[in-house]
């Protein structure tokens, strides 16, 4: 799609009745990078550095349609091929690193958050992701969530294990958990449901992103491997999301 249909698109989608009807909260998977970096024979580090590019311009874009939640599944639990993990872990630092001095953070305050055991990840990056979530804890208008070294089945799981404690310390009744409950000790606790999912790739599974409260999330499937993503598939999902309200 060519830059003038995009945004034709772009100016269709935000007339006033549209804008009634645009996602709060987009969920995004990030998958295929490394089937698409054997495809073209490029090399993983710059496949890595050219999905982070495309995390930032979906951003972008969500920004300027107004829409204030993404968040981008990028890295779960279970990646076990440590070449690939180190080369990923000094990508995730160069992003952080660069993130927090772009001015389009700023701007338009913009708050980052990492959901997921991004604490057990190397302390360089954990370092780097430290600056970027204290640079940015005071904005409120749009929010950027990550998920790193995450697993919606263990996101739910640490809840429980929350509230456990709370029962074995006499603050909560067993009997009287209810589902709020549970959603205020997520790791997405402060931020409403996905209204939309993009899953992209080959498989058509959601990997478990935001697992609690992608009950009733509208999902939108692409083939595209990450890399390929674009603007103009960002905006066919919000189109066909805007076809069921």
């Amino acid at each position: 799609m060519n830059r003038g249909a995009v945004e034709k698109i772009m100016g269709m989608l935000q007339t006033r009745e549209s804008l009634l009807k645009l996602p709060k909260h987009i969920a995004i998977l990030t998958k295929g990078k490394t089937v698409w970096g054997k495809k073209h024979a490029i090399p993983i580090e710059e496949v890595y550095t050219k999905s982070f590019l495309i995390v930032r311009s979906t951003m972008l874009s969500a920004i300027k349609m107004d829409i204030p939640i993404l968040t981008f599944y990028v890295m779960s639990t279970k990646m076990i091929d440590q070449e690939k993990l180190s080369i990923l872990m000094d990508c995730l630092k160069t992003f952080f690193d660069d993130l927090i001095k772009r001015d389009f953070i700023h701007e338009h305050k913009v708050k980052i958050t990492v959901f997921g055991k991004w604490y057990d990840l190397p302390g360089r990056v954990v370092d780097s992701i430290k600056k970027a979530i204290e640079g940015t804890k005071e904005y409120d208008s749009f929010y950027m969530n990550l998920c790193l070294n995450y697993s919606g089945q263990e996101e739910i799981v640490d809840a429980v294990k929350l509230l456990g404690r709370q029962v074995k310390a006499n603050k909560v009744d067993v009997d009287a958990i209810t589902p709020e409950m549970i959603k205020e000790n997520l790791y997405c606790s402060y931020f409403l449901p996905p209204d939309l999912i993009i899953v992209n790739g080959s498989s058509t599974s959601t990997n478990g992103i935001l697992l609690w409260d992608s009950s009733l999330s509208e999902v939108y499937i692409t083939k595209k491997l990450w890399p390929d993503f674009d603007k103009s598939e960002f905006l066919n999902a919000i189109k066909e999301y805007q076809k069921g309200r």
